[in-house]
């Protein structure tokens, strides 16, 4: 039977009988696991006034405000369920990353050591203190979290691909290299890894390699509008203008509003002696201001030095 099928032979018993608890948990559960959130939320609310001193009820109350991007309800759902359950470290861990979602890292990060003061071997709360510390910039205490969870699971690609982005901000661009080369040989189709690989290597002045890279990135992202942005920059740099349009074209339809992608092809316009198109992709650019990362009023300056 599947669950769906299994919801309307719910339902068909919660009429006949609405005191059928059972019943009801399990339908609230399913409900739940298929993504009928809202559904869902109504089940565990009336469990929670029958059974108040229930964690697990409470537990996936807080799992089901966390689906309804309703954080403040899910802290208070999973706060009731450790106080009901303390020994039960799974809403703590679930507190934890509300927390962190609510940029609240210091209480996110208390949280995940209570976890691993429970089991001190679990590698997803290691990460997850990490990333709280990544998140802050805090790179030190992210790289021996990091470090931590990749001893203990050498698969994560997650951390890898943290520790790649910490060892590039700190300079240790070899390290950095191998990192993200981990993740693609663990997980081949990780767009972000090739892209990372990619601005290295054009920050390195690897503009083959660069390429190779981005256009690995774009065939896994092909919305990947950081990397269209460098490829069109290296054929640009190289006179390939072409190229370059040919690019922004592909780029543009599948970002229509993305602003830098008209700013950068007005460049390769004006740099392909295009002077109409300059002036065509400029206005464009300004029509889409609040995706751009210069200033529309920069644009306007320079629209007005040309046409002046």
């Amino acid at each position: 039977m599947s669950k769906l099928d299994r919801i309307e032979e719910l339902q068909n018993i919660l009429r006949e009988d609405k005191t059928n608890f059972q019943a009801r948990r399990e339908f609230a559960v399913l409900l739940l696991d298929c993504n009928f959130s809202e559904d869902a939320l109504k089940q565990f609310l009336y469990l929670s006034k029958i059974f108040p001193k229930d964690s697990s009820i409470f537990y996936n109350l807080g799992i089901t405000y966390e689906k309804l991007k309703d954080l403040p309800n899910a802290e208070i759902a999973y706060q009731k369920a450790i106080k009901l359950a303390p020994q039960e470290v799974d809403a703590l861990y679930n507190l934890g990353l509300v927390y962190s979602d609510m940029k609240k890292y210091n209480e996110a990060i208390d949280c995940f050591e209570q976890v691993l003061s429970a089991d001190n071997n679990d590698s997803n709360t290691y990460f997850s203190i990490g990333l709280c510390y990544f998140k802050q910039k805090k790179f030190e205490g992210a790289k021996y979290y990091f470090e931590r969870a990749l001893e203990l699971n050498p698969e994560d690609i997650y951390a890898h691909f943290y520790l790649g982005n910490i060892l590039k901000e700190i300079g240790d661009i070899e390290g950095a290299r191998i990192e993200f080369q981990t993740v693609l040989d663990i997980s081949p189709d990780y767009s972000w890894a090739y892209y990372n690989l990619g601005v290295i290597d054009y920050e390195e002045g690897e503009t083959n390699s660069a390429i190779i890279n981005l256009q690995k990135t774009l065939e896994f992202n092909p919305k990947d509008v950081e990397a269209y942005k460098i490829y069109a920059k290296i054929l640009a740099k190289n006179k390939d203008y072409e190229s370059a349009n040919s690019l922004l074209i592909s780029a543009i339809e599948k970002l229509p509003e993305e602003g830098d992608l008209y700013y950068i092809m007005a460049q390769i316009q004006k740099l392909n002696g295009s002077n109409e198109g300059y002036v065509q992709y400029l206005n464009e650019a300004l029509k889409y201001s609040s995706t751009l990362s210069i200033s529309a009023k920069q644009i306007k300056k320079e629209l007005e030095n040309y046409l002046t």
